[in-house]
């Protein structure tokens, strides 16, 4: 028996960030329908499972957003029989041109449908776009205390200058792809290497001391790890300092220095 067959209860909704609001829709229920609009920049695609760990199925928003409301909840019927109970945040809003809302989806589904209120933290609203904006601010406390988990980007390793490990520091540079990245400076962070999380302190800017170009690098904490060719991750624990110019190498060193003293205590 197909698995969609037996569930009776799904929450709806994009679900980038599966933060502390979504986690109120998503503990009710069996499983999530996702509406995938390819937007999400915290959390995006299959990553999510990592923090749902229930059935996900994914709506492409391309393949629906025709769809008129009384259309969509028959399409929601067909794929899930046996279903008996929606869950939906209170500003959910679906069908074509958003048509409808919760008033609308009580009326279209004539069972259970539980409409979560609006969730704060310390008085802060808790939606995905607040903790973009949290992230780009460089306010990686909030962002993760709104996401009861540390903001985390995934990245392919790539060739740095190769001037960190003669003259700096040796770090890991990355190549990320449709994350959201704080904004440019130095971070306490943790990263992910064959599978330990390892102290660090990352960078993401441009080297306005030395090339200009953009980067994002990571330097491990109290050990050499030598090469490292895999895809690593790296968790933002907070923010240390704001992208800076030094007038020398050894200016910037002795900063770095510094910089890996004040990650330390953050960390420990």
């Amino acid at each position: 028996m197909k698995l969609k067959n037996r569930i009776k209860s799904i929450a709806i909704g994009s679900f980038d960030g599966v933060h502390l609001a979504h986690q109120a829709l998503i503990k009710q229920v069996e499983a999530v329908v996702i509406i995938e609009k390819n937007q999400a920049t915290i959390t995006h695609g299959y990553k999510r499972f990592e923090f749902i760990k229930k059935p996900c199925f994914f709506y492409h928003f391309e393949q629906v957003k025709s769809l008129l409301a009384k259309d969509f909840i028959e399409r929601l019927k067909q794929d899930f029989p046996k279903l008996e109970k929606i869950v939906v945040g209170y500003d959910f809003a679906f069908g074509y041109k958003k048509e409808g809302d919760v008033t609308m989806l009580k009326r279209l589904f004539e069972k259970e449908v539980v409409v979560v209120s609006e969730q704060k933290y310390k008085g802060i609203s808790i939606h995905s776009c607040t903790i973009r904006e949290a992230i780009l601010n460089g306010n990686i406390s909030m962002a993760n205390s709104l996401l009861n988990r540390n903001y985390k980007i995934c990245g392919t390793v790539i060739k740095g200058q190769g001037l960190g490990k003669k003259e700096l520091v040796p770090t890991i540079n990355l190549n990320v792809q449709n994350y959201i990245l704080p904004k440019e400076g130095v971070y306490a962070t943790k990263t992910l290497i064959d599978n330990f999380w390892l102290d660090s302190i990352s960078f993401l800017g441009h080297r306005v001391t030395t090339d200009g170009s953009f980067a994002v690098e990571t330097h491990i904490l109290n050990r050499d790890i030598g090469e490292v060719l895999e895809d690593i991750e790296i968790e933002f624990i907070d923010f240390i300092r704001p992208n800076q110019k030094f007038n020398s190498l050894s200016a910037l060193k002795k900063q770095i220095y510094l910089d890996i003293d004040m990650a330390k205590e953050i960390i420990d």
